[in-house]
């Protein structure tokens, strides 16, 4: 590997780190310790850190993106850098509306009357949209558009597709305010978000980090969970169901494992 490398860090929530101390940006809900700064730091690189939470596959690619605060950002591959050697890249869960859904109906089951309950239930009003085979094939064809755009920018690039971080196992519910049927649903979200990476991975050559695999047992509801619980206070709630910095921290071991090999 060539020293320092440079590495760009794309992506959504999952990606960015929100409820993590410290913040490198608050508009973007980004931490210092996401797994891209943390790999950084491991490797020695220097980072480009573009993840902005919310983000779908099209604020990545060529729609701008406004945060809840009013900021608003350029689409994220308008910051790569042409000499990046290393990208990463978590997104495509809110193209499925997956922490969308998780939020809302915390909200909803554990304070209906809350404020936020109408404003996150507003993408929501026909219900959670079921992972159908042509929501899937979209925010496949996100991730997979992503990922062209990226190699025509970065030709030197080495490209890695990173899952999502296991939030829910059979194991959750009895920890979550959701029903059984609203559970199932969401299950079904998660795996169909894997489904995503996979086809993504599979047609675009992209090397593939399974952070759900390396994950599995870390759960929600187990005795060591790498994502956060549902935070109920209102200025805390957007960290809720995303990644903890341990699991941000077992990410960037395992990028640096395959980066190294």
């Amino acid at each position: 590997m060539p020293s320092p490398l440079l590495v760009a860090a794309l992506g959504s929530s999952f990606a960015a780190g929100p409820g993590i101390e410290p913040v490198a940006d608050a508009a973007a809900l980004r931490s210092e310790r996401n797994y891209a700064h943390q790999l950084a730091a491991r490797l020695g690189a220097d980072l480009v850190d573009l993840t902005v939470s919310g983000a779908t596959t099209s604020n990545i690619l060529d729609t701008p993106q406004q945060s809840p605060n009013g900021a608003t950002f350029p689409p994220q591959l308008d910051g790569l850098p042409a000499d990046t050697d290393v990208v990463t890249m978590t997104a495509g869960g809110n193209d499925l509306r997956f922490a969308g859904a998780l939020l809302h109906l915390s909200w909803l089951r554990v304070e209906p009357d809350s404020p936020l309950v109408p404003m996150l239930g507003e993408p929501f009003a026909d219900g959670i949209p079921p992972a159908t085979d042509d929501v899937v094939e979209s925010a496949t064809t996100g991730l997979v558009r992503v990922v062209e755009a990226v190699r025509r920018k970065a030709p030197n690039a080495r490209v890695l597709l990173v899952d999502y971080l296991t939030v829910l196992d059979r194991d959750s519910l009895p920890h979550l305010p959701f029903t059984a049927d609203e559970f199932e649903v969401l299950l079904v979200i998660q795996s169909a978000i894997g489904r995503v990476f996979r086809e993504a991975a599979s047609q675009t050559g992209a090397d593939l980090v399974l952070a759900s695999t390396l994950s599995a047992g870390h759960a929600l509801g187990s005795s060591d969970p790498w994502v956060q619980p549902f935070h109920r206070d209102p200025a805390a709630t957007a960290g809720s169901f995303h990644p903890t910095e341990a699991g941000m921290s077992a990410i960037a071991v395992e990028l640096e494992r395959v980066l190294r090999a």
